[in-house]
């Protein structure tokens, strides 16, 4: 049983910095890729930001030079530090990570969100 589990959204003014978490648990032999995504009421789910497995990483136009991905794999988290924050970034995060549960099997896992809220 693998879980992701982010944390670290919150209300913040504009101009403001968050960081977001994503912790992976459970019967876990190695993660690859991992991304960010957000959905608001008035857009469909997209992407952020994504860091594979050996540290590349690529973002989402909207999140370009304000938003950072990072990975620690020795505690299965992967980070999403948010600067210069807008209004327009108010939505649910979520993290997907693509894990390797056994040694022929990969599943892709979902995070339940957390709320990032940017007031103007």
């Amino acid at each position: 049983q693998v879980q992701l589990v982010e944390s670290g959204g919150g209300l913040v003014q504009a101009g403001g910095s968050l960081r977001l978490s994503c912790a992976a648990s459970g019967s876990i032999l190695g993660i690859n890729a991992v991304g960010w995504y957000r959905q608001s009421p008035r857009n469909e789910r997209e992407l952020v930001a994504r860091i594979g497995s050996g540290g590349m990483t690529n973002y989402a136009d909207s999140a370009k030079g304000r938003f950072t991905i990072s990975r620690d794999n020795a505690k299965n988290t992967v980070y999403l530090h948010m600067n210069s924050l807008k209004p327009e970034d108010t939505a649910v995060y979520y993290c997907n990570a693509d894990i390797r549960v056994a040694a022929l099997k990969r599943s892709v896992y979902w995070g339940q969100g957390t709320q990032v809220t940017v007031s103007a």
